[in-house]
């Protein structure tokens, strides 16, 4: 297991690309950044994009790493997400936020990959 948060991030966001793919995702693109965020994984499940965003945690001292994706996060992916759908010319996809949680203890490590983690809530302007 890595020793820095940045290098446990990074491995977290190793493990759960490539189940992703196992899963049958197509990866479309890997930490993408605007002015608005950035958004872990991006993806392909069929005909839907999905907005994966990692959770990686070494440890239950701060909660479950499904626990941790707060609703100012789910916000300001959603918000990204909004922006790539219109940079890309996608705004007539269909689209869902997913969340892939890696906690690792003693025993090992847990992978959860939460399908529809949540939704857009409140107006957004594109």
């Amino acid at each position: 297991m890595p020793k820095t948060e940045e290098g446990l991030g990074s491995k977290g966001e190793e493990v759960a690309a490539s189940f992703l793919i196992r899963k049958g995702y197509r990866i479309i693109s890997r930490n993408y950044k605007n002015k608005l965020g950035e958004i872990d994984i991006i993806a392909e499940d069929g005909d839907v994009i999905c907005f994966v965003e990692v959770k990686t945690r070494k440890s239950k001292r701060f909660g479950l790493a499904k626990e941790s994706v707060t609703a100012r996060k789910q916000g300001q992916i959603a918000k990204t997400a909004i922006s790539f759908l219109k940079e890309k010319g996608f705004l007539n996809r269909k689209a869902r936020f997913d969340v892939v949680a890696l906690d690792y203890s003693s025993f090992g490590a847990k992978l959860d990959l939460i399908r529809d983690a949540f939704t857009l809530e409140g107006s957004f302007n594109y």
